[in-house]
């Protein structure tokens, strides 16, 4: 979102209206000022199915996204009673996590500034696709790995107020130029690419790219997991917008599945399309994690945080309303069941596309069905901060 899935794109596949996160291929404008969101104190019966969730099915998640906030100094005070209270608990026993949630943490009703408390809720998900880690005739298209000559500026030391933003880009002499665009690397502009992995699928390399993270299932049956490295600098074109906005598709029927439709139906001109997206996300290998840990178990890519993402447990946020690491009560519906979804969820990655106090991105987990909820999500949805009870709350 495995931004990260520390993540790049994150997501909203139902509209495909991604965005990288604070990358820019020259110096943006200075942003708006940031209005705080509103918490406004909220009882644990008003949060929608608090009672009907099995809360400790999301507790492995929130294990590991306490023990790295306690590991950064600045963080620990806030959260140290509380984390320390979830790693004694008996994560098995549902009664007893669920008491010890109300015990150490107080909920608060999220809202924007203006007071709005409905948001929209997308989804994401780790894709697995066929590929191959050499060149070879069945696997035609290249995943690149993070390349030696892109260059990354931060622009806080030379405007604080743009702390979130970054310039990136090439040195020619003395220099920063833009770095090659989708076009120029694909027609072989770009010297010094270096593959990290070969996809079968044109569709399938291009949507592992919206992601920021997934499986590569490889012919001798083995699978490579592999994640965002960087980003070529250049702004996220939505390829479902250009769709729109030449007629060939409504906004209503705009999702991942449909695009994918409309590039089975138009196999010529579906590159062009793609480089509509003068976007390139770069990839690095994912290591496994130690066997038998809880990051094992819960078997999903990083996120923002630096913790895997747990299916259906994890969303990305955006961290100037929401503090990355917190638990979050979230309600919303099911995109394909059409039925409430209220659980508890940990705001454990971001986004480029996921701005706003009530904005939220489900990550699915990985698998058809998963692609499928997430392809498809683009829900109204509230969103219940669940602040350590007695520390002072954040601001954006």
């Amino acid at each position: 979102m495995i931004h990260s899935i520390a993540r790049p794109l994150r997501s909203g596949l139902a509209l495909a209206a991604v965005a990288v996160a604070g990358c820019v291929g020259v110096p943006p404008a200075p942003p708006a000022p940031q209005l705080p969101a509103r918490y406004a104190p909220a009882a644990w019966d008003d949060l929608p199915g608090f009672a009907a969730d099995r809360i400790r099915e999301a507790w492995p998640a929130l294990i590991v996204g306490c023990r790295r906030l306690l590991a950064a100094p600045a963080k620990a005070g806030i959260w140290k009673q509380a984390c320390d209270a979830a790693e004694r608990v008996d994560a098995n026993d549902e009664r007893a996590v669920r008491e010890l949630l109300i015990a150490h943490f107080s909920p608060y009703r999220v809202a924007a500034s203006d007071g709005t408390g409905e948001g929209l809720v997308t989804g994401y998900y780790e894709p697995t696709l066929p590929g191959s880690r050499v060149p070879d005739p069945r696997f035609p298209h290249p995943l690149y790995a993070a390349p030696a000559d892109l260059v990354a500026i931060e622009l806080a030391s030379l405007h604080p107020e743009l702390a979130d933003r970054r310039v990136r880009g090439r040195l020619d002499g003395r220099r920063v130029v833009p770095y090659w665009t989708r076009a120029e690397i694909e027609s072989g502009s770009a010297p010094g690419l270096v593959p990290l992995a070969w996809a079968a699928d044109r569709m399938d390399a291009f949507f592992l790219e919206i992601q920021g993270s997934g499986r590569v299932a490889l012919p001798d049956g083995s699978v490579m997991r592999i994640g965002y490295a960087d980003q070529n600098g250049h702004p996220y074109t939505p390829v479902a917008r250009v769709l729109i906005e030449r007629g060939e598709m409504t906004r209503e029927e705009a999702s991942m599945q449909a695009i994918r439709t409309w590039g089975e139906r138009n196999p010529a001109r579906l590159p062009e399309l793609l480089r509509e997206n003068r976007s390139v996300v770069f990839f690095r290998e994912l290591p496994p994690p130690a066997t038998g840990s809880v990051e094992a178990a819960i078997d999903g890519p990083p996120g923002s945080l630096g913790v895997p993402l747990a299916a259906g447990r994890a969303i990305a946020v955006d961290p100037r309303a929401i503090p990355l690491g917190a638990p979050v009560w979230l309600a919303t519906t099911h995109p394909l069941e059409r039925t409430p979804l209220a659980r508890l969820v940990l705001a454990q990655d971001t986004g480029g596309a996921i701005r706003g106090a009530v904005r939220a991105d489900l990550f699915w987990g990985a698998g058809s069905a998963a692609a499928e909820a997430a392809g498809r999500m683009k829900e109204p949805g509230r969103l219940w901060l669940l602040w350590p009870r007695g520390q002072p709350l954040p601001q954006s």
